[in-house]
């Protein structure tokens, strides 16, 4: 990687570089956003009125406060309740059986005979008596109330721990993105996979390149534009590399390594799709940023198969290794490529094909499906393993490159 930018860590929220200012990501690596609100009309009224989502997306230790909360200044509002009913009938100066609440005699056991009641525990020494109706009222007030929090709490923790977040961090995808060879095309791609044995269905993968423009009056434009993926629905049961073809109509069809390493954008990549044990929909998010797009290189092959079952190795999750790959752009790789002269045969040798057998070829390797390249191993022999140096220079195939690309190319 070329000196100018640094290394970026899966957890910084701004990249570096030495001859530009810091520029903070859009999208953090791990799918939050990085938007702050200033200046929201009506706020508070707008969470206090969808109270229930509010208490789902605030912090726990947060939420524990506010339910300790509920339930102690109820037993208190309650307790002050019947310590003014036990003053205004006279109970704390009577000794005999017309009272309102036996052994009410001080606000200490009005608070405890509230939360007695509330949490219907009924020690046995206080009770209500059949001698002031207004205390009963108040009793089946509170225990109305009771049951409300008790609904609300249990709901407001269930729901939080049933969460699509939670559910979305194991799906990650890899750290970096690639570009190299495809089929003679030149490619971007990155991967996705789901760290849990539970298969996810309907799943779909986008991705949005993210450009901030700066105008002179001082306005910032955010501008999205949409890259088109090869196979954009995916059946997540084994890590799968997403790929995009770099075709004219894509953001990066002019784009030549040097321009890459110039260039001011983001890559937002996502994942949508449903859990088959709950139903939920989830979305898992992640960023690149231009020093986070390695040239020349390819995602190293992480499954392998034996007799009885497919191996998915993680440890090569975001493992590369590099290939040749030249060094211009796709419109200028497609030039030269058009410009190469056609090997010359013999009349014997083979037949020429003709224009409609080569237009059929390619339509069919349009439609191809991208393969998965697997590994056949022994159950009763131990699995090769090798370091990223070592595969790099023995176990990968590098993809050939056209005749008349000089090695300044490159």
């Amino acid at each position: 990687m070329h000196k100018q930018y640094s290394s970026v860590s899966p957890t910084e929220d701004c990249v570096k570089t030495q001859n530009g200012p810091k520029k903070y990501r859009y999208i953090r690596k791990e799918g939050s956003c990085n938007v702050v609100f200033r200046h929201v009309p009506e706020e508070w009224l707008l969470f206090v009125t969808d109270i229930f989502t509010t208490l789902v997306e605030i912090r726990w230790r947060v939420m524990f406060l506010i339910f300790a909360l509920s339930y102690i200044l109820s037993w208190l509002f309650f307790g002050i309740l019947y310590w003014v009913i036990a003053l205004a009938h006279g109970d704390m100066k009577k000794h005999t059986n017309d009272i309102c609440v036996y052994e009410v005699r001080s606000f200490t056991a009005a608070f405890l005979f509230s939360l007695e009641t509330q949490t219907t525990i009924g020690y046995g020494f206080r009770g209500m008596s059949e001698n002031c109706m207004t205390a009963i009222i108040v009793v089946t007030v509170q225990d109305v109330i009771s049951c409300f929090i008790d609904t609300f709490v249990i709901g407001i923790v269930v729901a939080k721990m049933a969460s699509a977040r939670k559910r979305a961090q194991t799906v990650g995808f890899s750290n970096c993105a690639v570009i190299n060879l495809r089929d003679g095309y030149l490619c971007l791609s990155w991967r996705v996979g789901d760290f849990r044995r539970n298969h996810l269905v309907e799943g779909t993968a986008h991705a949005h390149i993210v450009r901030s423009v700066a105008h002179a009056t001082g306005n910032t434009d955010v501008i999205f534009e949409d890259l088109v993926i090869q196979q954009r629905d995916i059946v997540l049961v084994t890590p799968t590399t997403i790929v995009h073809r770099i075709e004219p109509s894509s953001p990066l069809y002019k784009m030549s390594l040097v321009d890459l390493r110039k260039a001011d954008f983001e890559l937002v990549v996502s994942f949508t799709y449903t859990d088959d044990s709950t139903g939920m929909l989830h979305q898992t998010r992640t960023s690149y940023t231009p020093n986070e797009i390695l040239w020349g290189q390819l995602f190293q092959e992480m499954i392998r198969v034996s007799r009885r079952h497919y191996r998915v190795d993680y440890i090569l999750f975001n493992h590369t290794t590099k290939v040749h790959v030249p060094e211009v752009s796709t419109e200028e790789y497609e030039h030269k490529k058009q410009l190469r002269p056609c090997p010359q045969h013999s009349p014997r040798s083979y037949p020429l094909p003709s224009a409609g057998s080569q237009q059929q070829n390619h339509q069919e390797n349009l439609l191809k499906p991208p393969m998965v390249t697997v590994e056949l191993v022994n159950d009763t022999h131990p699995e090769p393993t090798c370091s990223t140096s070592q595969a790099d220079n023995q176990h990968q195939d590098t993809p050939t490159l056209p005749n008349d690309l000089t090695s300044q190319d490159i």
